[in-house]
């Protein structure tokens, strides 16, 4: 239970409260449980693994958009993760103080960073990312692999329509 009433007394709720509205329910069950489900998700990662890397979520996110697309700019680190420029430098900050990444001027634009990782960076997230992904298939075990592959492609829809 994410919050202090469980999914189905939040949905009975919902409905006695705007059951007289000309709504779309199936929308907005479908946009709140995407909310709803993204923040237990992201809580059950930072409590099972992220936690014992001494890792906040954006943090992590921070080494896996550098980790993939490494060298990358930090402006395209902030795009890749969604984060605000600032709360982009203070983590990097952070990140690079560990010794898990570097940042350095781009040589083609003094103006430009670069950020790769370390060697430490590299193998903290290879020791890291299997961690991860056992419980990324921990959140879905519930689901058969047709349903899995079904969730991900409607989400991967939802998403090219709003980046559109």
């Amino acid at each position: 239970m994410a919050g202090l009433h469980t999914l189905n007394e939040t949905e009975r709720q919902v409905e006695a409260r705007l059951g007289n509205k000309s709504i779309d329910f199936a929308a907005m069950a479908v946009s709140s449980n995407l909310f709803r489900a993204a923040t237990a998700v992201r809580n059950h990662l930072e409590r099972s693994v992220l936690a014992k890397h001494d890792l906040s979520w954006t943090a992590f996110v921070v080494l896996w958009v550098v980790w993939i697309w490494e060298p990358i700019e930090t402006r395209q680190i902030a795009d890749e993760g969604g984060f605000s420029k600032a709360t982009l430098t203070g983590v990097l900050g952070t990140l690079e103080g560990r010794g898990l990444l570097k940042r350095n001027k781009s040589p083609e634009d003094g103006r430009l960073v670069i950020v790769r990782l370390t060697p430490a960076g590299r193998k903290m997230m290879d020791k890291l990312f299997p961690e991860f992904n056992r419980e990324e298939k921990h959140v879905v075990e519930t689901l058969s692999a047709k349903a899995t592959g079904e969730v991900a492609d409607h989400l991967r829809e939802i998403t090219r329509h709003l980046e559109s």
